[in-house]
């Protein structure tokens, strides 16, 4: 029966084109499958083979657990103290074996391993044809549609299959069995049963790898797709970079009477592409990632990550594209927060921001408003700026003198060290409780401190738009944190509780 065996490994082995170690590792659980019925459910059963003369040797085992855990599964456990006192050199995740017979693999043996032997060839049937895929190096795959699953279509493309959820398809884009579909490649999950290939059509990356079959120029590496932005089935935007002075990007990329730009369009349910033209200055990118509309001015404000477009009132609706689509694709592209207003609203918003500055300046400085005024038009807009620009800059300010520089700095340099101590201070009075709270770092602490939260309660007692805007976080975070705070509150009632229901008994 040995040699069957064996000639029955070597047989599937072939057959199945699968390793003779996997199949031999099926056979062994099979075998340990069918051993443990012999014995408590809970037991553990390991079952060696002879690759050589087909013997086999069953032991029944114990995992070695750390005392404090306790036996969780008696059956297949034992604690590290009791197993030391037999084997002294023994450590916890060991195991403890004690031979057993082995149960002959014979009809009624085969039959009971039967199906565990098929599901895992199966399986390395399955994860051989998965590698040799994957060893192809595609990035889209190319199949049709095989059936639908839970509103999911799977994808056969060869002996492999992929699934391509709903959320993923084109809007108003319907599959029936048999339909060419091609989508992109975005993750492998060999976890997943059935198809382990997950797809995309709505990713940019999808579009990224069409322009990259239908322009020749990207793959040759003369031009180079920067970035991409979907609004998948309706709009989208690429921008493009050309290494090639001579190669003109947007024209290589639209293609001959626009062929290029139109196959991608046409596999993609007619979604419009606007194709723009990547720039270094931040300025110039968000001006090109706004077309069709033409800018007046643009304000950037590098520490917010934001910029102020200005239009006028003919191009603000195309600005803004219908249900803020272009304003949001182009910011999408762009990385850049993207406010559109009009020349009245630039006016009114510099305005407030120059009253600001201006109300800053003449109560921390105490100065009067025709020099705040000076301050704010030299660019001046914080107190660092004044205390800490190079003097050199300052004295090139017509309306100052040595000495009103002088005075100035020294000013903002005081009223910035009594801000600092006062910080300090405040920062000094929150509790230690809330220093521990998970979550929360140094710059945190600093900003609840200025708001005078200095108590794990006093966060507790926060909404999450206050906490928002107190912090700058996003409302999932700011209600996480609070959450935090108040679960003092909630173990308070539950010993409460306990203490009450032991009192009762």
């Amino acid at each position: 029966m040995n040699r069957e065996l064996l000639m029955l490994v070597d047989a599937i082995s072939h057959e199945k084109s699968v390793e003779r170690d996997v199949v031999y590792a099926a056979v062994e659980l099979a075998l340990a499958s069918a051993t443990k019925k012999l014995y408590p459910e809970e037991a553990d059963i390991r079952v060696a083979m002879d690759k050589d003369t087909g013997e086999t040797e069953s032991f029944r085992r114990w995992l070695v657990v750390p005392d404090e855990a306790g036996l969780q599964n008696p059956d297949a456990e034992e604690i590290y103290s009791d197993a030391a006192e037999e084997d002294p050199e023994i450590q916890v995740g060991d195991y403890i074996e004690e031979p057993i017979e082995s149960v002959p693999f014979g009809r009624i043996g085969a039959m009971a391993a039967k199906q565990v032997i098929l599901q895992k060839i199966r399986e390395a049937e399955r994860e051989t044809i998965l590698n040799d895929f994957m060893a192809r190096g595609d990035k889209i795959l190319v199949g049709a549609v095989k059936r639908m699953d839970k509103g999911d279509i799977i994808v056969e493309s060869g002996r492999v299959e992929g699934r391509l959820r709903r959320t993923e398809m084109i809007p108003k884009e319907n599959f029936r069995p048999g339909d060419r579909v091609r989508a992109m490649i975005m993750e492998v999950d060999t976890t997943l049963r059935g198809a382990p290939i997950l797809l995309s059509r709505s990713a940019p990356e999808f579009m990224i790898e069409l322009f990259r079959n239908e322009v020749p120029e990207i793959e040759q590496g003369t031009l180079e797709i920067k970035s991409c932005a979907r609004d998948a089935g309706s709009r989208a935007k690429i921008a493009v970079l050309s290494h090639d002075p001579r190669v003109d990007p947007i024209g290589t990329c639209v293609g001959v009477r626009g062929s290029r730009v139109n196959g991608v369009t046409n596999e993609l349910a007619g979604e419009r592409v606007d194709i723009v033209l990547w720039s270094e200055d931040p300025a110039q990118f968000v001006i090109g990632a706004l077309a069709p509309a033409n800018v007046s001015s643009i304000v950037v404000d590098e520490e917010r990550g934001a910029m102020d477009v200005v239009v006028d009132e003919e191009n603000l609706a195309i600005a803004i594209g219908r249900g803020g689509q272009n304003v949001r694709l182009a910011s999408e592209l762009t990385g850049w927060r993207i406010n559109i207003m009009t020349a009245d609203e630039s006016e009114q918003k510099q305005a407030e921001e120059a009253q600001s500055v201006r109300t800053l300046f003449t109560t921390k400085l105490d100065v009067d408003e025709e020099i705040a005024d000076i301050l704010i038009q030299e660019g001046f807009a914080s107190l660092e700026e004044v205390a800490y620009v190079p003097i050199a800059e300052m004295l090139e300010i017509d309306a100052f003198d040595e000495d009103t520089v002088n005075e100035l700095r020294s000013r903002a340099k005081d009223v910035l060290l009594t801000m600092e101590l006062a910080h300090e201070e405040s920062v000094g009075d929150v509790s230690q409780d809330l220093r521990d709270l998970d979550g929360l770092n140094v710059e945190l602490i600093s900003k609840l401190a200025d708001a005078s939260i200095h108590t794990r309660d006093d966060l507790a007692d926060l909404a999450t738009d206050e906490l928002v805007e107190i912090t700058g976080q996003t409302e999932e975070e700011a209600t996480a944190l609070i959450m935090k705070a108040r679960e003092h509150w909630f173990a308070g009632e539950s010993d409460e509780a306990a203490d009450n229901a032991e009192q009762q008994s």
